[in-house]
């Protein structure tokens, strides 16, 4: 009887869990401005690193929470003035196996170090869009550092 309970108890466990895991990509993904998106967490070995998750446009910041994450906290912010695109890649290597075909490799800098972001080619666009923007009144960094003629 002891060993029918404990297994009881670890289905209803592995259910609790799965509806957390559910409940939290839902309540996050239905806001609108979400994108998928992988970033690679580390580069000790070539093509390898990269963990699935979201990327949330909140504002000037990109919040990226992981795919299989219990947290409600993005695992890392990235802020539209002080990030640049770098360059631009298609997945290399064993990156093939780890992302669709379709995704670009985004090199990027930013304040605090560099970044790889992988997302869909046709996500890059939106993307980029958002980086280059400003908010009324504002001056582009990148705009502001170049001489334009007078009006």
């Amino acid at each position: 009887m002891e060993i029918v309970e404990g297994i009881g108890i670890g289905v209803a466990v592995v259910v609790v869990a799965l509806l957390v895991l559910f409940v939290r990509r839902a309540l996050f993904t239905r806001s609108g401005g979400i994108i998928r998106l992988s970033v690679r967490v580390t580069t000790v070995l070539d093509g390898r690193g990269w963990s699935p998750g979201f990327g949330r446009f909140v504002g000037d910041e990109l919040r990226w929470y992981r795919m299989f994450s219990f947290a409600l906290r993005p695992k890392r912010v990235l802020s539209r003035k002080g990030l640049a695109v770098e360059r631009r890649r298609l997945p290399e290597g064993q990156e093939r196996f780890s992302m669709p075909s379709d995704w670009v490799i985004l090199r990027c800098t930013s304040h605090h170090a560099p970044v790889e972001i992988a997302m869909a080619r046709s996500t890059v666009t939106g993307f980029l869009s958002w980086l280059e923007a400003a908010p009324p009144g504002a001056v582009s960094p990148r705009l502001a550092s170049q001489d334009w003629p007078a009006a």
